[in-house]
C-alpha cells in the first residue's frame, strides 16, 4: 500500500516505546495552582477575580481580551491567594492567578442539562467552544474559535483532523485517540457542524497501528452522515506540521505565506477536537489535559492527566522523581518543544508532554562551518535553502536573508538535524525572523 507523505523530512528515533503501551492515569490534585493568563498565541486574558475570593472548579477567572485571545478557567476548586509575576513557558515573569485548593470538586465532566448538539445552532456551537478557552493542544495553542470562524472568503471545503504525532517520544495522542475514539469521531461532527462542510479526515502515521484500528470500529460502529476517512501516513518527521499534512492528504499546497484556509482547509490538533466535545456535549472548559511524561531517566514515565497549573516539580515528584539529574528538561518533544530552566513552570493548555534528558543523551559540541553537503536542503519540507540563510546571518546579510524565505520556516528542526556540521540552522533562521520583524516595524 502507498501511504500518503510529503517531500523531504527526516527519521529521528522515535523513542516512544517508554510509554507507548500505558494507558492514562490521573496525576494528584495540587495543592497549589499557578494558572497563566497567557497560555495561547495572542493577548493574555485580563484577569476577572480578586485575592480571597473563592473560587469553584471550572470557573472563569480570565476573560479574552479581543478575537485572538482565549478565556482561562480555574482547574481547582479554591481560594486565590496571589496574583502576580511568575515564570511561565512564555515569560520569565508571566501573571499567574495562584489558587490553593479547598472544597469540593462538582463540576468536572458532569453531563450538563443541555440540547442535544445536533438541534443546537452552529453559531451556539461556536460560542460554547470560545466560553471554554479552546486552543489548539498539538503545541501552537491557537484560540480554536478563530481557526472556526473562517473569513468569508476563504472557502473551506475540508477538516483535516491531525493524530500523525510525528514528534519522537510523545505519545498521547496515540493514546487518546486509542482511548477514546468514540468521543473523538463525535467532536469531528460537531466540529464540521461549526464548519458548515460534511468532509473530514483524520492523519494517523502507520506506526500507530492500535489506533488505527480502534478509529477505523468505532467508525463503522458509528456510521456517520458526513464523510470521515481515516488516512494512515508515512511515519516522517514533520508528519504533523499543518502544510506536510494538507499536501500528503489531499495534495493540496498552502501558498507561501499563507494559511490552511488558503487551501481550503482547516486543521485541528485530535486533542483539541476531544476538547471541542467535552466543551459542547459536558459543558466543560479546558482546564485539565492529557500529557507524556517521558525519558529514559523518569522512574515513572507515562501518560498522564493533569490539571492545568500544576508545576513540573509536583509532575516529576508524583512520577517517581529522577534517576539523576536531568541535563535537560523539554516541554513538548525534542524537535519543537522549547527548554526550560526552573521546574516551578506550570503546565499550560498546549503542554502535549514534558521529556527529561540525560547528560549522555544531551550533545554540547560546538557545530563547524558549512561543507556545502546539501543535506539540510533535501530534509527541509518548505524547499527552503536552510544552508545559504544560515550563512546570511552569520555574516549579518539580512537584505539577502530576506530574498529566501525565511518566514515560511515552519521551524520544525529538520535542517538542524541533518546537518553534519551540527550547525544551530532553525536558530539562524529564528534570528533572521527576528531582526527582519524589527527592520518592517521601525
Amino acid at each position: 500500500m502507498t501511504l500518503n507523505t510529503f517531500r523531504g523530512g527526516i527519521h529521528p528515533p522515535e523513542n516512544k516505546h517508554i510509554t507507548e503501551d500505558i494507558e492514562f492515569t490521573n496525576l494528584s490534585i495540587p495543592q497549589i495552582c499557578y494558572i497563566p493568563l497567557q497560555q495561547h498565541i495572542g493577548k493574555p486574558a485580563i484577569p476577572i477575580v480578586n485575592i480571597d475570593d473563592s473560587i469553584e472548579e471550572g470557573q472563569l477567572i480570565g476573560r479574552a481580551d479581543g478575537f485572538i485571545s482565549a478565556n482561562i478557567h480555574s482547574s481547582i476548586p479554591g481560594k486565590v491567594i496571589k496574583i502576580g509575576n511568575y515564570p511561565t513557558i512564555y515569560s520569565k515573569k508571566g501573571l499567574c492567578i495562584v489558587i490553593e485548593a479547598e472544597g469540593s470538586f462538582s463540576t468536572s465532566g458532569r453531563q450538563q442539562n443541555i440540547k442535544y448538539w445536533e438541534e443546537q445552532s452552529k453559531e451556539d456551537l461556536q460560542t460554547r467552544v470560545n466560553d471554554a478557552g479552546i486552543v489548539g493542544l498539538g503545541g501552537a495553542a491557537f484560540p480554536t474559535s478563530v481557526k472556526l470562524s473562517p473569513p468569508n472568503d476563504k472557502k473551506i471545503d475540508t477538516l483535516i483532523v491531525n493524530a500523525a504525532e510525528c514528534e519522537p517520544y510523545l505519545t498521547v495522542d496515540d493514546i487518546l485517540t486509542r482511548t477514546f475514539s468514540k468521543e473523538i469521531i463525535e467532536g469531528i461532527r460537531i466540529t464540521l457542524r461549526i464548519l458548515g462542510i460534511e468532509t473530514a479526515y483524520v492523519g494517523i502515521e502507520d506506526n500507530k497501528q492500535k489506533a488505527i484500528k480502534s478509529f477505523k470500529k468505532f467508525l463503522k460502529e458509528a456510521y456517520p452522515k458526513e464523510k470521515i476517512v481515516i488516512k494512515p501516513l508515512k511515519t516522517k518527521y514533520p508528519q504533523g506540521a499543518e502544510k506536510q499534512l494538507i499536501y500528503s492528504i489531499l495534495k493540496r499546497e498552502v501558498p507561501s505565506g499563507g494559511l490552511p484556509m488558503d487551501a481550503g482547509v482547516v486543521v485541528h490538533n485530535v486533542g483539541t477536537i476531544f476538547a471541542i466535545r467535552e466543551a459542547v456535549v459536558l459543558g466543560k472548559p479546558l482546564f485539565e489535559r492529557y500529557i507524556t511524561v517521558t525519558g529514559k531517566i523518569v522512574n515513572k514515565p507515562g501518560n498522564y492527566k493533569v490539571r492545568i497549573g500544576t508545576t513540573i516539580s509536583n509532575i516529576i515528584a508524583e512520577c517517581g522523581g529522577l534517576e539523576e539529574d536531568a541535563a535537560k528538561v523539554i516541554m513538548g518533544g525534542p524537535m519543537c518543544g522549547m527548554t526550560i530552566d526552573n521546574l516551578d513552570i506550570p503546565v499550560v493548555k498546549g503542554t502535549s508532554g514534558i521529556l527529561f534528558l540525560s547528560r549522555k543523551e544531551v550533545s554540547l559540541e560546538d557545530y563547524a562551518p558549512c561543507i556545502r553537503c546539501g543535506r539540510c536542503v533535501s530534509a527541509c519540507p518548505i524547499n527552503l535553502l536552510p544552508s545559504e540563510l544560515g550563512n546570511c546571518v552569520e555574516k549579518g546579510k539580512f537584505d539577502l536573508a530576506e530574498n529566501l524565505y525565511p518566514f515560511d520556516c515552519i521551524m520544525c528542526g529538520s535542517c538542524t538535524y541533518a546537518c553534519p556540521s551540527r550547525r544551530p540552522l532553525g536558530h539562524f533562521i529564528k534570528l533572521a525572523q527576528g531582526k527582519l520583524r524589527k527592520k518592517k516595524s521601525a
